[in-house]
């Protein structure tokens, strides 16, 4: 009986803190980055698995243009433009307000966006809702990345600590 009432009350947390569509997924994504960010030493971040690939720094600067390049995608004016990265940071405040402003954007956008407008990406029809989505699935698949960084360079994410 206690293991049938555990169940319930996890499912029921899972779902208030996940299945809030899109925007609950985006904000996961979002706090799950920014807490790799926090735990990542500054001099980590310059950290990359190998010659020739992304640091962790510019992983997130990829996040950040991502963020900008897709909202013009979806024909959103945004208050960033990805040619304005950054090469390198000056510090780990700085990666963070940048990535803060361009999800500032991104949050600002989504709940006025006409989802079922037609527009061209990557030479494409689609709908401002597909880029959306493309949206998110960059913002996960880039947590992931940033996950198993921290992992390769003894970083331990915040939330599995515990």
């Amino acid at each position: 009986m206690r293991f049938l009432a555990f169940l319930l009350v996890s499912v029921g947390l899972f779902a208030q803190e996940f299945a809030q569509g899109w925007m609950g997924e985006f904000e996961h994504a979002s706090k799950q980055i920014h807490q790799l960010l926090e735990a990542t030493p500054e001099a980590k971040l310059a950290w990359r698995p190998a010659p020739g690939i992304r640091s962790t720094a510019e992983v997130h600067a990829h996040i950040i243009s991502g963020n900008y390049f897709l909202l013009r995608a979806a024909g959103i004016a945004s208050p960033g433009n990805s040619k304005d990265m950054p090469k390198s940071f000056s510090s780990k405040a700085e990666i963070a307000k940048l990535l803060k402003d361009s999800e500032d954007a991104v949050r600002a956008a989504y709940p006025k966006a006409d989802m079922k407008k037609a527009v061209k990406f990557l030479g494409k029809d689609t709908t401002v809702e597909g880029v959306f989505l493309r949206l998110l699935v960059h913002s996960h698949e880039h947590m992931g990345q940033l996950i198993a960084y921290a992992r390769s360079s003894g970083v331990v994410p915040p939330w599995s600590a515990k």
